[in-house]
């Protein structure tokens, strides 16, 4: 029982992340209607960002900042300057996947070319470890819960009490006729990137905080049970990310615990592959055109 308990708040963490980087990905699906592949090497960006920024001696919660907002710049460059201009030429979603997947490989191999192959670690950042409820957690790992908690709350004023993100919401829902409606489609797509790769950048480097190292391929990895959370959740739908994005770490350290940390991501694909099959649409559903890209 034990060795549960603890494994449910290392998944709760961990889940933390996962969220963070699910919000992200699900958020700008939901305006764009882009599966973004390259979203997993723009997290390693972002850690890689971090280190830089940390040799500078900045404080790493100021560098998480920082690194969600210049991936934030990024993530609105990629869809201006590539994306949009095939989407104008009537690039079909497939097409679309396979230009986020090959722009994804371009990145990470800058990314080698820059800073090499090798390993990178931050140092030790997770302070002093923590006991409650039964669960073991590092000081850094509890600040990025409440970093977490408190995204996923102001997303929330963001989306349900302002005027832009009632915007956002009917561009979600209709972008014709959000624009027929004199909504500025355009620049609430370039918002919802923009905050999509905040996200991605925060979860990245807070992934990077969490490990002890980490190399080229460290958001290639963590792509997997992110899809999975989003899926889970409901491609498209944010409150159904941060949902999905426990369950998966929930579920994920679990099964580390009593079965292999080897097979983590394994667990992610199989809970992907099971609600593909049992409710595609998610637990919180999706839209007509998430349905139709996942079929």
């Amino acid at each position: 029982m034990h060795l549960l308990i603890e494994a449910i708040g290392f998944g709760v963490a961990s889940g933390a992340v996962l969220a963070l980087g699910a919000v992200g990905f699900t958020l700008q699906f939901g305006i764009s209607n882009v599966l973004n592949i390259t979203y997993g090497s723009l997290m390693t960006l972002a850690a890689f960002l971090g280190a830089f920024l940390l040799g500078l001696g900045l404080n790493v919660w100021l560098v998480m900042a920082l690194g969600g907002l210049l991936i934030g710049v990024a993530s609105v460059a990629l869809n201006r300057g590539l994306l949009s201009p095939l989407i104008r030429r009537g690039l079909q979603p497939f097409g679309l996947i396979i230009v986020t997947v090959s722009a994804g490989i371009v990145v990470q191999y800058m990314i080698v070319a820059v800073a090499g192959p090798s390993t990178v670690a931050y140092g030790n950042l997770s302070g002093a470890t923590l006991h409650f409820l039964g669960w073991t957690l590092t000081t850094a790992q509890v600040v990025i819960l409440v970093v977490a908690l408190v995204l996923m709350v102001g997303l929330h004023i963001l989306l349900t009490r302002t005027q832009l993100g009632r915007a956002m919401r009917a561009t979600s829902s209709n972008r014709t006729l959000a624009r027929s409606c004199g909504i500025a489609t355009t620049r609430i797509g370039d918002i919802a990137w923009f905050l999509s790769g905040t996200f991605c950048g925060m979860a990245g480097i807070a992934l990077a905080i969490t490990v002890e190292s980490f190399d080229f391929t460290l958001g290639s990895v963590v792509l997997i049970p992110i899809i999975a959370a989003a899926v889970l959740g409901g491609v498209g739908q944010p409150y159904g990310a941060m949902v999905g994005g426990l369950v998966v770490g929930i579920v994920s350290q679990v099964s580390a615990a009593y079965w292999s940390p080897s097979y983590e991501n394994v667990v992610a694909l199989a809970m992907l592959i099971v609600m593909l099959l049992v409710r595609p649409r998610g637990l919180f559903g999706a839209n007509s055109s998430s349905r139709k890209l996942l079929a």
